[in-house]
């Protein structure tokens, strides 16, 4: 899990300036081709996010196995803070996802669905990752609220 938290960290580190790069690019203030520098901070975002996807499934998977190990031993406010944290990789994965299908529709055309999607769900999963944010956020990050 640590391992995949700093392979995250450093794509989203990478990210940032790639595309601000590809921005100055775009504004004429540096004097590079920007279309590549979007399609890498794009590759890199997606990157990201699939790296958060595997995290995000390795915690659920320790969470799955420590709620099986302490069945009828572990107190009912233990169990209560696991199935939270349980609550919360599972609205993490389906935000990293969303956002994944659109950064891959983003990426040049020819790369599994990149451009192929309809603006319409480009939209929904923007609102779908959005959404789920706020609530994560309206909750203070704690899903057991």
């Amino acid at each position: 899990v640590r391992g995949l938290s700093v392979l995250c960290n450093l794509a989203n580190q990478l990210y940032y300036p790639c595309e601000h790069v590809a921005w100055a690019a775009d504004a004429g203030i540096v004097r590079v081709g920007s279309q590549k520098w979007w399609t890498l901070s794009t590759a890199l975002w997606a990157l990201a996010l699939l790296l958060g996807i595997l995290r995000s499934l390795r915690i659920l998977f320790q969470l799955r196995q420590k709620l099986r190990q302490h069945k009828g031993t572990s107190s009912p406010l233990s169990r209560k803070k696991t199935k939270a944290q349980v609550k919360a990789e599972v609205l993490s994965i389906l935000t990293d996802v969303a956002d994944l299908s659109n950064a891959i529709h983003w990426l040049p055309p020819g790369f599994l669905w990149a451009g192929c999607f309809p603006p319409w769900l480009v939209g929904l999963l923007g609102t779908i990752s959005s959404l789920i944010g706020i609530y994560q956020a309206s909750r203070g990050g704690n899903s057991e609220a």
